[in-house]
């Protein structure tokens, strides 16, 4: 007997064996389950989060010390912030690339299954060394998510542990991306050239490149925190002849980039939902493309926006005040393009739709506050006041988390096989936007008055504006509470999913041509079969 009859012997013998229950979830090498995984995750860190932001906005509800001692205030920053951009958003966008870019380009997996499998595994812990640095001796670090020395140097145990955690985090982030770049150069269907892809699987290609290019710059900049701290050496001691301006520009060389790392899946998601809604082709794939790519590349030359108040010499503001001004220029590019799409379609506004719209609304906003700030003296002006957290709220937080909402309501039926309440979903929407807004549109003023950021305690002028931020984002994770109370009932008790769930994304005569859609002039309108 061969070995190749053999093999098929053996698999027939054992082929009604599926593994179950929890080691199903360890060893599994399917895109889809990871993907479930990731988001879950995801979600998890996401609660974790959202708690410790609670507790800043608790505090900051009135002036005075009220919960929070300043140390535990600023951990709670840190930690926040540091959860929500390594373990809440990147972890949830890696979800969607798993369950969708093998489905979109026709591959059985991804290239590099069991590395998907230890990808995410590397994910938890890091997520506890990051939650247990709160626990230890001295506290959690108290320099911010961006890891600033003198003040992260001085840290005890729990600054270890952040490095350890963000390495970890790293590694599964690479490794993650390899697979990616891989998959999608490699494994896609016969006659699915790069030019034919989803705008999706663009995205994270563009995406993934980025993560390859900077989460090295991050492991060398908390490396060199870590011989700081341990070996004696002096990168960022000033004693020894260091600079502490040196980390800032290492660590933002790596975090700009990391803002599109963030916001770049967002759009993939949001150009699959926006021609779906609209009965049309998307407008102007090919300059989407371009678009997407250049805003990666320019992301590397404006790390600078982020220290104008450095002492930076007049030549290196200007350059970097014009740099960020131009990445505006792919960026309307993009938004032009969504609303192109929509323009004379027929437009329907199921909640997908209406996410997609939110997040054109709020991103577009945000890119608005990102222009005034990347105007030298008004950044110096604005730079540590509540300004900066709004616009980049508005951004990341606004941009990220309404892409995704958007993306779970539009491909759940096919996840799940059931449909949710398109009621509850619409009520989630309009409850999350009014609490998104309460929340953060009046830290524009706050910021424009003159209020510091990561401060717990402030003067009596600013009361007002902060406790309606406060009450607005208490108001707004109540409504993430109804979000996943709605997702779960769907999951036990919803109706079963159509076939074809949205009709308008695959009934229409031009998505049975070859991708991207052909040319389309706005006096003929695609027909609905």
């Amino acid at each position: 007997m061969t070995a190749t009859t053999h093999t098929a012997d053996h698999a027939d013998e054992h082929h009604d064996h599926k593994p179950y229950g929890l080691s199903r979830w360890l060893f599994t090498t399917n895109h889809k389950d990871i993907g479930t995984m990731y988001l879950l995750f995801g979600l998890l860190m996401a609660i974790v989060g959202g708690f410790l932001s609670l507790g800043i906005r608790a505090e900051l509800f009135m002036p005075g010390l009220q919960i929070l001692q300043p140390e535990t205030f600023n951990s709670f920053m840190t930690l926040h912030g540091l959860i929500m951009v390594f373990g809440a958003v990147m972890p949830v966008f890696v979800g969607f690339a798993n369950w969708l870019i093998p489905m979109q380009i026709g591959a059985a997996d991804m290239a590099f299954p069991r590395m998907n499998n230890w990808s995410f595994w590397m994910l938890p812990p890091a997520a506890i060394l990051l939650a247990a640095s709160f626990f230890v001796e001295g506290g959690a670090i108290q320099s911010g998510w961006t890891l600033y020395p003198p003040l992260f140097t001085q840290s005890g145990i729990a600054g270890d542990m952040t490095i350890l955690a963000v390495h970890i985090l790293g590694a599964s982030s690479i490794m993650g991306s390899i697979n990616i770049v891989t998959t999608v150069l490699n494994l896609r269907a016969p006659g699915m050239t790069l030019m034919k892809m989803p705008l999706f699987v663009w995205t994270w290609l563009i995406t993934a490149y980025l993560l390859i290019a900077v989460m090295p710059v991050l492991a060398g900049a908390v490396t060199m925190l870590l011989t700081d701290r341990h070996f004696g050496t002096s990168f960022f001691n000033a004693a020894g002849g260091g600079d502490p301006t040196m980390f800032m520009h290492i660590f933002w060389f790596f975090g700009h980039p990391e803002v599109y790392i963030i916001i770049l899946p967002a759009f993939g998601i949001v150009s699959q939902i926006i021609p779906a809604f609209s009965r049309k082709p998307l407008f102007g794939y090919a300059s989407m493309v371009y678009a997407t790519a250049s805003i990666a590349i320019l992301s590397f030359i404006v790390w600078g926006h982020h220290m104008f108040t450095v002492g930076m010499p007049a030549a290196g503001q200007l350059f970097f005040m014009y740099a960020t001004m131009l990445i505006a220029v792919p960026t309307g590019v993009k938004v032009f393009n969504w609303i192109a799409t929509m323009w004379r379609g027929s437009l329907t506004f199921e909640t997908p739709m209406l996410w997609a719209l939110g997040f054109l609304f709020m991103f577009t906003m945000g890119g608005f506050t990102g222009l005034v700030l990347a105007i030298t003296p008004v950044d110096i002006t604005l730079h540590n006041s509540y300004y900066v957290v709004a616009h980049f709220h508005y951004t990341m937080v606004a941009g990220a988390s309404f892409a995704i909402f958007g993306g779970v309501y539009y491909w759940w039926p096919k996840w799940t096989g059931k449909m949710y309440n398109e009621s509850a979903g619409k009520l989630h929407f309009w409850w999350t936007t009014i609490g998104f807004n309460l929340t953060f549109f009046p830290q524009h003023f706050l910021g424009l008055a003159g209020m510091p950021r990561r401060i717990p305690d402030y003067a009596l002028q600013f009361a007002e504006w902060n406790m309606i931020s406060s009450i607005g984002a208490f108001f707004l994770a109540a409504g993430q509470i109804f979000f996943m109370i709605t997702l779960y009932m769907s999951y036990k008790s919803g109706q079963p999913a159509k076939d074809k769930q949205w009709e308008g994304a695959d009934s229409l005569e031009w998505t049975h041509l070859p991708s991207p859609a052909p040319y389309h002039t706005f006096e003929v309108q695609p027909v609905l079969k």
